[in-house]
């Protein structure tokens, strides 16, 4: 399998653990009563699996974002720019006025 397809999938993989603690997580300190909201409904099963299911979407893409970004070169070198001005001084303008 090509490393970039097996960084893929263990990076979403990841992504979907991280979402399951995440709705664990909202569960367990019942944000919103969202506990009593799955508990207390006949298709609360089904709701719990979409809170995971989309959550995994977000987090598995931002999990694999992550990896990828970090995968890049840092820089080598002096990472300062040029400065715009060296030393900022005040210029006199003679006021006329109109008649």
């Amino acid at each position: 399998m090509p490393k970039l397809i097996r960084l893929y999938i263990t990076q979403v993989a990841l992504g979907f653990v991280i979402s399951a603690v995440f709705v664990a997580v909202l569960l367990l300190l019942n944000v919103a009563n969202l506990r009593h909201l799955i508990t207390g409904s006949d298709i609360g099963f089904v709701a719990l699996i979409m809170i995971w299911f989309m959550n995994g979407i977000v987090f598995a893409g931002v999990q694999f974002a992550y990896a990828i970004m970090s995968m890049a070169e840092k820089p080598k070198g002096p990472r300062r720019g040029t400065p715009v001005a060296v030393k900022l001084e005040p210029v006199r303008v003679e006021a006329r006025r109109s008649s």
